[in-house]
């Protein structure tokens, strides 16, 4: 039948035609209606994941519609881990067999293999245990292998582990095994002190030295002591004997205790250097680390003490802190001397062409400082923009956005581990979720990276072009490294904090890079990577609701208390960014001990001469990054220099009518205006 028939050829259709063709449209509109919507999976898969997380088969009635959803394994997955202590092998190796290769099978054979062990059904461990899967359960194999009737082999079998100078407890009986069958010899044995002192592991050093024989037990015992306890291994020293072991524990020692405490390693070293007959080696490493931490400590004779190093013993570290105490003290003539006394490549980072064009100025020379300082104001980090300031030029900033490659990109999109990491992104997983981003690009090359990270830039997933987006062209991708991300409320709650939205947005992207579950060693968490118990006293200070320490991931809440902690830092340093930056990172306590010591130095000197290397850095870093920002929300910039007002004066938050930079890109700006590193991560 034609679009054209008749209605009367229409009419002639048999009933039962029509009600094949109505039969076929009430099911398509059914099928319609049943096919849950992408959103629609994403609601019923968090409540699904929520149900399988507590063990058994309850998650299955909420994940009816999700068979074809990319994150289903993850749920079985879920709730097989749950209950992995009472997993049955067959259970286990179907699911490994259906999803072969996969991140939540490789999850569950871990999981599995560590009951096991703990169970100790080494039968069923090495039945599905793969090498490869690391220290912990390598020796735990091992284990499986003794429990058999099985020996051991040093070089087939404890070789790799050997190398690593600290392992995990689940080592501890196969080591036992392998030092009665006698293969820890004691060569060996030393072979793996020596790892172990260079990585600082007393602990280890001094499990092995009860496996040495009386004098070299006891040499042994005295190097973990001096890892440990170096005052204490100073002490004792005097009546330790002159052997090459004793030595380097001595000499060990006193270089462990110049970093907590200079004047005692001195007066150590004053003792111990004609009680041992110390190696030229180890006379220079004990001055070399002597003079080093007499700088950090800015003593009186600490430059001298650097300048008196013989030339094989500096390094770019001491070559450094040279330069940084003649900055504390204003010796105009002693930084350059110390700059050119650095390695030519270290000359050319730009926080020392800075402070040569400092030093030039301060010793009559401006037009050579003028010159550098045009230079370096090419580039858009936080020495260019210092140097911008000096001489009065605008900010160097040339924007690019990444390419456009449709076909790729949907090349990318079409991959299933990269479906699976945007989906694990969008339910709120973001630990999974770049487990599956690195597997899924591992090998890329740099322009696959690159399409995939604006694919994620696109879906709201910011870390990844923060982390992709970290070298050559790919650094003026601005929109993309220094994302707005205004859904998380950073403006308006900066603002109601009294404080500057662009240093706020600058401390967010310093401290996590936008990773909202980011979780610190010391405990710090989520975007502004707040302690638990500094955002219980900051939220009950403001009035503010706290749900506690989990909380602090929702990027809403993270922001809300960040920001008050920030104003709350500000307001102990005369509102001044740079010294509550400073703040909080290293404490406030800490900064009032600087400026104590240091509080006549203008700001850039006084940054310089920050004791920390995280501290000074994550000062650079901030800065930088709240020039950026504030041009991205305004099209301007606030100058640097008034974001760094002079120790004690009072900081005037920025509003719309306040004067600010313009930013442009220079014609022919240097490779170094995009490659520089002062404003990237």
């Amino acid at each position: 039948m034609t679009p054209n028939a008749s209605p009367t050829a229409r009419a002639r259709r048999p009933l039962s035609h029509l009600l094949f063709t109505l039969a076929a449209w009430l099911c398509l509109v059914a099928s319609v209606r049943a096919a849950p919507s992408l959103a629609d999976q994403r609601v019923a898969f968090k409540q699904a994941w929520a149900v399988a997380q507590q063990g058994g088969d309850g998650w299955r009635s909420w994940a009816k519609g999700l068979t074809d959803y990319p994150l289903y394994l993850y749920l079985e997955e879920a709730a097989l881990e749950h209950d992995v202590d009472t997993l049955d092998r067959a259970t286990v190796a179907d699911f490994l067999a259906r999803y072969p290769d996969l991140l939540p099978a490789a999850d569950l054979r871990r999981a599995w293999l560590l009951s096991q062990a703990q169970q100790q059904h080494w039968d069923a461990f090495l039945a599905l245990y793969q090498p490869g899967l690391g220290d912990t359960l390598a020796c735990d194999a091992l284990q499986a292998k003794l429990a058999q009737g099985g020996t051991l082999d040093f070089a087939h079998d404890l070789a790799a582990l050997w190398d690593s100078p600290a392992l995990p407890g689940a080592c501890d009986r196969v080591l036992d095994a392998a030092h009665a069958a006698g293969l820890l010899t004691d060569a060996r044995l030393w072979a793996r002190i020596d790892r172990a002192v260079d990585a600082g592991q007393g602990g280890t050093v001094a499990a092995l030295a009860a496996w040495l024989p009386g004098g070299e037990g006891k040499a042994a015992a005295r190097l973990a002591q001096a890892l440990r306890n170096p005052a204490g291994a100073i002490a004792d020293a005097v009546n330790w004997p002159d052997t090459p072991r004793h030595r380097q524990a001595a000499a060990l020692a006193i270089q462990r205790l110049a970093r907590r405490d200079t004047d005692a390693a001195d007066a150590g070293w004053q003792r111990l250097a004609p009680r041992f007959t110390f190696t030229p080696q180890q006379r220079d490493r004990i001055r070399y680390a002597l003079a080093l931490f007499h700088a950090t400590d800015f003593d009186d004779h600490a430059l001298a003490r650097l300048a008196a190093l013989p030339a094989d013993v500096q390094t770019d570290t001491s070559r450094e802190w040279r330069a940084r105490v003649a900055l504390a003290r204003q010796d105009w003539p002693a930084v350059l001397a110390a700059i050119d006394a650095m390695s030519a490549g270290q000359q050319d980072e730009d926080e020392w062409r800075y402070f040569r064009a400092r030093a030039l100025a301060a010793t009559g020379h401006p037009d050579q400082a003028d010159a550098l300082y045009a230079r370096l104001a090419q580039e858009p980090t936080y020495y260019g923009f210092l140097a911008a300031d000096r001489v009065q030029d605008d900010y160097a900033i040339c924007p690019l956005d990444p390419p456009d490659d449709g076909q790729r990109e949907q090349a990318l999109l079409a991959r299933p581990g990269l479906q699976r990491a945007f989906e694990l992104f969008a339910v709120d997983l973001p630990q999974l979720a770049r487990r599956e981003w690195s597997r899924a690009l591992g090998g890329a090359d740099a322009a696959t990276l690159r399409i995939a990270a604006r694919l994620a830039y696109e879906r709201g997933w910011y870390d990844r072009a923060v982390f992709t987006y970290s070298s050559g062209d790919a650094l003026r991708y601005y929109d993309q490294r220094f994302p707005l991300a205004s859904q998380d409320g950073v403006v308006p709650q900066a603002q109601q904090a009294g404080i500057d939205p662009s240093w706020a947005y600058a401390i967010a992207r310093a401290e996590s890079a936008w990773m909202s579950d980011a979780h610190s060693g010391a405990d710090a968490r989520g975007l502004m990577q707040l302690l638990p118990g500094t955002a219980a006293r900051v939220a009950r200070q403001n009035g503010l609701a706290w749900s506690g320490g989990e909380s602090l991931y929702d990027p809403a809440v993270n922001i809300m208390l960040g920001t008050r902690y920030l104003a709350q830092m500000a307001a102990r340093f005369n509102g001044a960014p740079w010294l509550a930056s400073a703040a909080y990172n290293a404490g406030p306590n800490k900064v009032d001990e600087w400026l104590d010591e240091r509080g006549n130095l203008p700001p850039d000197l006084f940054v310089a001469t920050i004791p920390y290397h995280e501290t000074r850095d994550y000062v650079a870093r901030v800065m930088a990054f709240a020039v950026i920002y504030d041009w991205r929300l305004s099209g301007k910039a606030l100058p640097l220099a008034s974001r760094m007002p002079s120790i004690g004066q009072p900081y005037s938050l920025p509003d719309v009518q306040t004067p600010r930079k313009d930013v442009t890109c220079p014609s022919a700006a240097p490779a170094s205006a995009v490659a520089s590193t002062g404003a990237t991560r």
